[in-house]
């Protein structure tokens, strides 16, 4: 909104700076209107990638009007918890309340709640409903779980949605199979739950659910780049291809593949020739040296010999390994530090920048 339009530019203004080293500041842009997001989306010969970040009708019209300019990212997060037959009743109570309750509005909370068949007659199901009204959740009761209430609502008919607000939908099934099957049906592929202990339901569960975050026995909202350990996150994709799930830096980077060889042909290696052959093994990959770094002290120079022959190699060997540390961190830790400076500013830009072009739930990167 144009509320952010200081906050953004004074953003803008300290990113562009952070890459003056590195690259042309203009490599970043600011846009600022729905008539520029829109113009870009055009020039499928300079952009690589598109990220929208925001609501499922903004991640859709993206997806739409992106041609054929690849787009990173999910129109919707319907996520499910299946509470399984044989599960801690505590544990369960937690994660729903949790998953649902936690942020609302996140793509990662739960949208659906399936419950075993064997917890209508026993004291959870009614306690967890209890719970969902103590945090004010507004339930949508499922055709099933309604032919098995005396007095019930009327069923809803359609569970693709995603409320983003304390709204959930509640369902019973007769199985774990059905509760798969549910899934796959109803799902965004986005994340879904199974609370049980029982670890071969577990395993079943991990190995046939088919979405980009699969957990047992903890909340949806563990599904975020920043839990995975990614650094900020960029966007979450429940694509097959390439990044899938949470994305940091690292899940936007592409291979480039360099050999270097001494007059090698193809020819030499074929299978009827025989005079060469593959042989397959990891390399050490040389670290890339900081600019401007003195080189370090030859550190396979040795001290006078004045110990006995095996005390003194043994202590000439300790102290090349100790010379060759000093001298790879003198080497790396000024590269990495800068390069980690430059996309944590990159990162804070694009996150606070969220509400520049729609709403305050609307934002895209490139």
């Amino acid at each position: 909104g144009k509320e952010a339009w200081h906050t953004n530019r004074v953003l803008f203004n300290l990113v562009q700076r952070a890459l003056e080293e590195f690259c042309p500041p203009t490599a970043i842009q600011l846009v600022a209107s729905r008539e520029e997001v829109a113009d870009l989306l055009k020039m499928n010969q300079f952009i690589d990638l598109v990220i929208p970040r925001g609501s499922s009708q903004l991640v859709k019209d993206i997806q739409e009007a992106a041609g054929s300019i690849p787009v990173l990212g999910h129109a919707e997060g319907i996520c499910h918890v299946y509470i399984d037959k044989d599960c801690d009743s505590k544990k369960a109570r937690r994660i729903v309340i949790d998953a649902k309750c936690d942020y609302p509005a996140a793509c990662n909370a739960m949208e659906t709640l399936l419950i075993h068949k064997a917890h209508l007659s026993g004291g959870l199901f009614h306690k967890m409903i209890d719970d969902l009204k103590q945090n004010d959740v507004k339930i949508h009761i499922g055709p099933r779980l309604s032919m098995l209430l005396p007095v019930s609502p009327t069923p809803l008919n359609n569970f693709a949605v995603e409320y983003g607000a304390l709204e959930c939908n509640v369902e019973v099934v007769d199985s774990f199979q059905d509760a798969v099957q549910h899934i796959h049906t109803w799902g965004s592929g986005h994340t879904d739950v199974i609370v049980t202990e029982d670890d071969e339901a577990a395993q079943e569960f991990r190995s046939s659910v088919d979405s980009a975050c699969v957990f047992v026995n903890c909340s949806t909202r563990f599904s975020d780049g920043y839990r995975f350990g990614l650094g900020a996150e960029v966007g979450i994709s429940t694509s097959r291809i390439h990044a899938r799930g949470p994305v940091g830096i690292q899940g936007l980077l592409t291979t480039k593949w360099i050999l270097t060889g001494d007059g090698q042909t193809v020819e030499e290696f074929t299978a009827g020739n025989k005079r060469k052959q593959f042989i397959f093994k990891p390399l050490p990959v040389e670290q890339p040296s900081a600019p401007d770094t003195p080189a370090p002290k030859d550190v396979t120079d040795k001290a006078p010999d004045t110990k006995p022959a095996d005390v003194a190699t043994k202590s000439e060997n300790k102290d090349t390994t100790k010379k060759v540390v000093e001298a790879k961190k003198r080497l790396i830790e000024p590269y990495s530090f800068r390069r980690e400076k430059v996309a944590w500013l990159a990162m804070l830009w694009f996150l606070v920048n969220r509400d520049r072009i729609f709403n305050l739930k609307d934002i895209i990167l490139f």
